[in-house]
């Protein structure tokens, strides 16, 4: 078949794609930026179209000539009025794949009875499936819980919580029944939908092998994990409590974390066999037997995708911008000769971030993340998704991958809060033989007064911090092609 995916940039998606050229399929995704898949192992075996879904213009030609359509775009985190604009655009989808005759769409929603009272985000994740169904295309909509997988959302807020809080303060929605399933499995059934004509048209509940409440996968995670937790419970913690506390004790940000909390108030269980009798060949993973495959990832290094992928930040999503030296635009610039290749020069400063860090005044970076995080932005809890490898829109620590050049160039687009919009970019030129020109370069776009205020106020400190990092990243680069361990000195000079 010729399948669409949207979402590929996501964490679903991403991990969809692979599987769909294993079985033979001829796969086109759709993106908002086509250099949002470069590094993307399978880049190379798919169809690259631009378009999105909340511009109806750019989906006619997306969708000519598909069999299949995967609608796995939602828009959490983008805003209050999220709900809005997911049904703005599944109706949009929906009416597009009709006029380009697609014969049907698979969606992935959420998990809930409709005829209770739903929390905001639950209603809306149903009430897409719907108005994509309005246009008559046959729709598949398969409904889950919580993923349990390296790198989603629901499960990094499991880990982070388990990991860091002994006792645990419990709300009421601690105690709420749920029925999470492991990422391998919801992947199994959107792929295997495609096998099982029956499926078209069907509403289908999907879910792992255990129910449970939140409470039992946090002590169920902490027990594998060798952890002793105590949940403590409370009458009172609203969500919006609920959602601060995970912002400043998890990467997650209260944003995001609201209304997946909110939703965590509604009993969220498997209530008919109608996967089992569609799906009779798919055996849903037990939670401990999902965690154990999510921490092996995470221990491996060896995530696919992360949920930092595609959401949005406190700066918005912004699309990438084409950065040049333009009235308003400061730029501070600095560079330095390095006795190493143009390569070894790249992956010093292509490792930066993580739990590798900054490599010159960390506490620094480390106090900025701090600040951020409590002004309600991103802070550094993100980390980054591989220790070595870097793609376009890895989200690192603060910071967004915008560019990569193998060997070349690194350029990351800011995404804590500030007062304009901010990069900085890493650039590996080659000179004599073994000899490279390392560049450096902060750019700062300020919005209005105080935008110029905030970065002069800064100057300062830019000097010692983005100075000492030249000569830090440039010390790495020379002790990897000397083939010697790092100066252990450097960060500290």
């Amino acid at each position: 078949m010729r399948i669409l995916i949207t979402g590929a940039t996501g964490y679903v998606g991403g991990r969809l794609v692979p599987r769909l050229l294993a079985a033979g399929h001829a796969v086109r995704c759709m993106v908002r930026d086509p250099d949002r898949l470069q590094g993307r192992a399978w880049r190379d075996q798919v169809e690259i179209v631009r378009g999105d879904v909340l511009d109806a213009h750019t989906l006619g030609a997306a969708l000519t000539g598909v069999d299949v359509a995967y609608y796995l775009v939602h828009s959490l985190g983008g805003g209050h009025d999220f709900h809005v604009r997911d049904l703005q655009a599944a109706r949009a989808f929906g009416q597009a794949a009709r006029a380009a005759g697609v014969g049907r769409i698979l969606y992935l929603g959420g998990l809930g009875d409709p005829s209770t009272h739903l929390s905001e985000h639950l209603r809306s994740r149903q009430q897409t499936g719907d108005a994509l169904r309005e246009a008559g295309v046959p729709v598949t909509e398969f409904r889950a819980a919580v993923i349990v997988g390296a790198g989603s959302v629901s499960f990094e807020m499991i880990r982070y919580l388990t990991e860091r809080v002994p006792l645990m303060i419990c709300p009421s929605w601690v105690y709420t029944r749920i029925q999470p399933i492991a990422i391998r499995n919801v992947i199994d059934y959107l792929a295997a939908a495609l096998d099982v004509p029956a499926s078209a048209g069907a509403i289908v509940e999907i879910g792992g092998a255990d129910v449970m409440t939140y409470g039992d996968m946090m002590t169920r995670y902490a027990r594998l994990r060798g952890l002793r937790r105590l949940l403590v419970p409370v009458p009172v913690l609203t969500p919006r409590l609920s959602s601060y506390w995970v912002h400043l004790v998890t990467p997650i940000p209260a944003a995001i974390a609201r209304p997946l909390i909110e939703g965590l108030r509604n009993e969220v269980v498997v209530r008919d066999a109608r996967a089992r009798a569609l799906f009779p060949g798919i055996e849903p993973m037990g939670y401990e037997q999902a965690v154990t495959a999510a921490l092996d990832h995470l221990d491996a290094g060896s995530v696919e995708t992360a949920w930092t992928d595609a959401l949005a930040s406190s700066q918005g999503d912004v699309p990438p911008v084409v950065l040049a030296t333009q009235d308003g635009m400061v730029i501070e610039h600095r560079q330095r000769a390095v006795q190493a290749t143009p390569d070894e020069v790249f992956r010093a400063f292509s490792r930066l971030g993580g739990d590798t860090g900054w490599l010159y005044l960390n506490w620094a970076w480390q106090l900025r993340g701090l600040l951020d995080r409590l002004a309600g932005g991103v802070g550094m809890r993100r980390g980054r998704r591989h220790p070595t490898d870097v793609r376009v829109g890895d989200a690192l620590d603060f910071w967004r991958v915008e560019a990569v050049e193998p060997a070349s160039l690194l350029r990351l687009r800011a995404e804590m809060k500030v007062p304009g919009r901010a990069w900085l970019q890493f650039k590996a030129q080659p000179q004599a033989p073994g000899q490279t020109l390392l560049s450096q370069t902060a750019f700062f776009a300020p919005r209005g007064l105080w935008g110029l205020v905030y970065w002069y106020a800064l100057y300062p400190v830019h000097q010692v911090i983005f100075s000492g990092m030249i000569r830090a990243v440039a010390a790495r680069a020379s002790a990897d092609a000397a083939g010697r361990p790092d100066d252990p000195g450097v960060a500290a000079r």
